[in-house]
């Protein structure tokens, strides 16, 4: 009987960043410009959301300062005094909504910041022009 081997799985590529600037990139425009369809309120909403836990914003602030460099989740429990799966909740939070991105290799996950997700954020609450 002859057996045929069944090649191993390999890593999916990381998701590319989105140049649309994540969640709020494509849809919404300035508050002041005109109102928010129910949409784009959702999606603000989400994003509001995900960033309005301490954890989470510390954790954005930490990824952000590094300045394009990525940040393994091994690097962030500690300063924040939490346990990786916590850590981890938090930054799937953030992942879902555009701001950060992730990348999975090995046992670890780095992640690093989705280039113009804040400035998406900002210009949602800017003057209109």
């Amino acid at each position: 009987m002859a057996t045929t081997a069944i090649p191993a799985p390999t890593a999916a590529p990381p998701d590319p960043p989105d140049p649309t600037g994540g969640a709020l990139g494509a849809c919404c425009t300035p508050l002041g410009t005109a109102p928010l369809s129910a949409h784009d309120a959702d999606q603000l909403a989400a994003v509001l959301k995900a960033i309005a836990v301490p954890a989470r914003l510390r954790l954005l602030s930490m990824i952000y300062a590094r300045g394009g460099d990525e940040a393994c989740v091994c690097e962030l429990t500690e300063p924040l005094g939490l346990t990786q799966p916590t850590v981890s909740h938090h930054l799937k939070v953030l992942v879902d909504a555009g701001l950060i991105s992730r990348d999975k290799r090995g046992v670890w996950a780095y992640y690093r910041p989705v280039p113009g997700a804040l400035n998406s954020l900002a210009v949602m609450f800017g003057p209109a022009q």
